[in-house]
């Protein structure tokens, strides 16, 4: 069984299970869910608890050891595994495997794990973990998605905002979901509860956001040019470096060039996309993309990018971040 970090509460209401799973690279909510898990087991009797961390030279014959020894005081135990690589290796994957297959019922073991990609889901190791017990997924919330957790957050504080606040929360945290997280309980430090105003939310709230280039791309894929030039503005502001902005940029109009001829070709464009390893979060943005595109378009913003490349080499003048804003901007009307 796989839940998200927000579903974790209404399942432990209906009963723990043997086994629990967290992995994600959201730190907050993996954090809320082991808490939350360790909660649970607590109130229903699990009085010791012993934690190991799995990594370099971990001896995997004591996981087997405490899942076979009590304490003289406790009948049912927590056993909480940490494995902060996500690869226990050879002999960790089949001792997680061996584990599974003979739990106790007197056992809750729950086991944190960072984000996984795809080959280590498919993993015999890790289909062994869902096959015995939950798994949570703790996956970072995207910009779409924030506004709506904001709220609900909100909401566990006795307070609500109109929508237009809200997304202005949203651009302020974006991508530093902790830092979200401590805003918001300042509100709640600060005002009652209640609604409150898009005044009080300005004035209380700094501006936390933290920018990458993959979520400019994702802006200019949307074609959402006020994001775009924000996040840009963002990432000029932090000192990335031009020379990657114009390499995730290059890389989707690539992609997107490729994806258009296909289509013109007769293909299937998801077909295309999955022969181009393009990620599955990233696939719906690219089809979108290609329903509003041309090939010309394409092409003229290739030449843009070989021109913009002159000029970070210092080949050409001009002004490296403006032509990135115009690169940007050409997809996004």
């Amino acid at each position: 069984m796989t839940i998200t970090s927000e579903e974790l509460p209404r399942h432990l209401a209906s009963g723990l299970k043997p086994l629990y799973v967290v992995f994600g690279d959201a730190l907050l909510l993996a954090i809320e869910a082991a808490d939350s898990i360790r909660a649970a087991a607590r109130a229903a009797g699990y009085s010791e608890r012993e934690t190991f961390f799995a990594e370099q030279h971990f001896k995997w014959g004591e996981l087997r050891n405490s899942a076979q020894s009590f304490s003289l005081f406790a009948e049912r135990k927590i056993i909480d595994l940490r494995i902060p690589s996500g690869k226990p290796g050879v002999e960790g994957g089949q001792a997680l495997q061996d584990y599974v297959a003979n739990m106790s019922p007197d056992i809750l073991t729950l086991i944190s794990l960072p984000k996984l990609d795809g080959t280590t889901q498919k993993s015999q190791w890790f289909g062994a973990l869902e096959r015995h017990g939950v798994i949570i997924s703790a996956d970072d919330i995207t910009r779409n998605a924030l506004p709506r957790w904001i709220a609900g957050r909100l909401k566990r504080q006795e307070q609500s905002t109109d929508e237009a606040t809200l997304e202005f929360l949203a651009d302020r945290c974006e991508g530093n979901l902790l830092a979200a997280f401590q805003e918001i309980q300042k509100l709640a430090l600060l005002f009652p509860a209640g609604q409150l105003s898009f005044e009080q939310v300005k004035d209380a709230v700094m501006d936390v956001a933290r920018f990458d280039i993959f979520k400019l791309s994702e802006a200019m894929l949307s074609g959402n040019a006020v994001r775009f030039a924000r996040i840009l503005d963002g990432l000029r502001g932090e000192g990335t470096a031009t020379v990657l902005v114009l390499w995730a940029v290059s890389e989707d109009i690539r992609t997107l060039g490729k994806a258009l001829q296909a289509v013109q070709h007769g293909g299937n464009l998801g077909n295309a996309l999955h022969d181009m390893r393009v990620r599955k979060d990233k696939q719906g943005l690219i089809e979108n993309a290609v329903r509003r595109l041309k090939i010309p378009h394409i092409e003229r913003a290739i030449q843009q990018a070989a021109r913009l490349d002159k000029t970070i080499k210092g080949l050409r003048q001009g002004d490296v971040w403006d032509e990135l804003l115009q690169l940007g901007l050409r997809f996004t009307r």
